[in-house]
């Protein structure tokens, strides 16, 4: 029989905020020196390119906005992903150049409209784009900077090494968007955040239980410093030094950590994931089987896309 195990990499670093290039360059960077560890899957945290603006207040307040203010929006606006883009071929080239499964978090610029959105790029071994997935509920100040996505990015994708889905930070905590995961069978689940406090870590060991399901936490850890020079005069005074301590972890089907939590630092946590072990974790709960009850519940996702193959 095949092996179903393959090696996970969670990448916790620190973008160059604001600054779409490099972020790109240090994504395929790391994706080369993570892929020669004979990793299969490798994840980056939500908006890393061009990085979590936290911090910032983007010259508003409720009522009035200014025009340093629009400006910061336009700069990041600039330093943002189109989709497809020359940036999303180069991220592409860098999954089929190391043949791996390549998970990226990015602020991402609709080609039509103007709107931003967070967004979360999913990329097969053989360098295509398999999907995306948009950040239906952005959180308190974030509905500033991103539009809200819609049902037909709840994607889940059935690949040689699992079926990968997930969700964004905060849309970690909605019911009914994990139970949009399960339904669509998801064994590796990815869970991007900006989140670093230490009752994250729950939250994904819950999910892991829940859904018997992988569980790939991934966040930045960055500082003020790290900021442009001429923003940081912009960030929060109460805010401190170390904007985002991290805390990305790998949890087990059946809730184990396997690696981290990770603080403090910039990282690689990397865990063996056994699709045998989803199997037997179900053995006694299973959300969306034997454990469902379907003539009491309905469940419907309006606009859900259908599983999709590379």
């Amino acid at each position: 029989m095949a092996s179903r195990t393959f090696k996970a990499a969670c990448v916790q670093a620190t973008p160059a905020i604001f600054d779409l290039e490099r972020s790109l360059e240090k994504v395929i960077r790391l994706t080369g020196e993570i892929a020669q560890s004979g990793c299969k899957l490798i994840v980056f945290p939500e908006s890393f390119i061009p990085g979590y603006p936290a911090g910032l207040g983007f010259g508003t307040v409720i009522g009035s906005r200014t025009q340093a203010g629009r400006e910061q929006f336009q700069e990041y606006w600039q330093n943002s992903v189109a989709v497809p883009s020359e940036h999303t071929n180069r991220l592409g080239e860098c999954a089929r150049e190391h043949a791996v499964f390549l998970a990226v978090g990015v602020t991402e610029r609709d080609r039509v409209s103007k709107t931003l959105y967070c967004t979360l790029l999913y990329f097969g071994p053989d360098g295509q784009l398999l999907g995306k997935h948009r950040k239906i509920k952005p959180t308190a100040a974030e509905r500033l900077l991103w539009g809200e996505g819609d049902g037909s990015t709840l994607c889940t994708f059935d690949t040689e090494i699992g079926k990968l889905g997930g969700l964004i930070c905060w849309e970690n905590y909605m019911p009914l968007a994990r139970m949009a995961m399960y339904s669509r069978g998801v064994e590796i689940y990815l869970a991007p955040t900006a989140d670093s406090r230490d009752s994250w870590l729950a939250t994904m060991r819950h999910i892991a239980l829940e859904g018997r399901c992988y569980v790939i936490a991934c966040n930045q850890y960055f500082r003020k410093s790290d900021f442009p020079e001429h923003l940081q005069s912009e960030l929060a005074a109460d805010r401190p030094e170390v904007l985002s301590t991290g805390g990305s972890v790998i949890v087990g089907p059946l809730g184990e950590v396997l690696a981290g939590p990770l603080s403090g630092e910039e990282g690689v946590l990397m865990a063996d994931i056994d699709l045998d072990a989803v199997v037997r974790s179900r053995m006694d709960f299973d959300v969306t089987g034997h454990y469902a009850r379907d003539d009491i519940f309905e469940f419907s996702v309006r606009g859900q896309p259908e599983i999709k193959k590379p």
